[in-house]
């Protein structure tokens, strides 16, 4: 198993404030919500072709550093909003990007914890660019979010994978415990549902509600496996955010 490293970030918010049940520590198979770019920096602009950019949940977002992290959910305060990426991914960026070009500018990060949690968030400070409160299911269309919860055991629940597109069943366990090469990871989630690498980042909701993201798993969609996601209720109540 190859693992890859970058800084850790500047700055972590401060633990979270609850536990409600024993942690499992799990075995897992970590998946990289980041690739190599090979592209240089260019002017900003604010569309592609004649239609105006727009970024939700589960498109990816690339930075100047040569990574790309995949918005779990969009999310705000008052008027300023914020995607929300996993905190490994983030680790070193600042400036990110709608496109592999680096010519569409959408915000700056804006705070980052990994390890202990695994989140980050960018602050988008574009005003052209087109931030729904949507997730994308691919060729599927988008699903609506209105609000946020702590996910249940016995749950429904799908999540939208970069990869391996959506994918639904039930939450298997809360308050799990991970452990990478960097450190330790507490208080996530698990389900019965299959990722692929790359799916890291995506979003995980149950209808209309936005429960967590994709940070890691155990197998794959061919042989079968399970996800393991951050929750998002913590996320959103440490930055003070809504998703809508």
């Amino acid at each position: 198993m190859k693992l890859f490293r970058t800084e850790r970030p500047s700055r972590k918010p401060s633990r979270r404030p609850f536990r409600t049940a024993a942690s499992a520590v799990a075995a897992l198979t970590l998946l990289l919500g980041w690739f190599t770019a090979t592209v240089s920096p260019a002017a900003a602009s604010t569309a592609v072709g004649s239609k105006a950019v727009e970024v939700r949940g589960g498109d990816v977002l690339y930075s100047g550093t040569g990574t790309r992290c995949t918005v779990g959910f969009n999310a705000r305060s008052g008027s300023t909003f914020y995607g929300l990426v996993t905190g490994r991914c983030a680790q070193g960026a600042t400036n990110w990007y709608a496109d592999a070009a680096l010519t569409v500018f959408v915000g700056t990060t804006a705070g980052s914890s990994f390890p202990v949690n695994d989140y980050a968030l960018i602050r988008y400070t574009s005003t052209s660019v087109v931030f729904p409160g949507e997730v994308t299911l691919g060729s599927g269309g988008a699903q609506d979010i209105t609000g946020a919860a702590n996910p249940t055991v016995g749950q429904s629940i799908c999540h939208a994978g970069r990869v391996s597109g959506v994918h639904c069943g039930t939450v298997t366990a809360v308050n799990v415990t991970i452990q990478y090469p960097e450190g330790t990871v507490s208080g996530l989630f698990r389900s019965n549902i299959c990722s692929e690498p790359g799916d890291v980042g995506g979003p995980a909701f149950s209808g209309t509600t936005a429960l967590g993201v994709i940070v890691a798993t155990t197998g794959n969609c061919s042989s079968g496996g399970v996800t393991y996601y951050q929750p998002i209720m913590e996320w959103l109540s440490v930055y003070g955010l809504s998703v809508y």
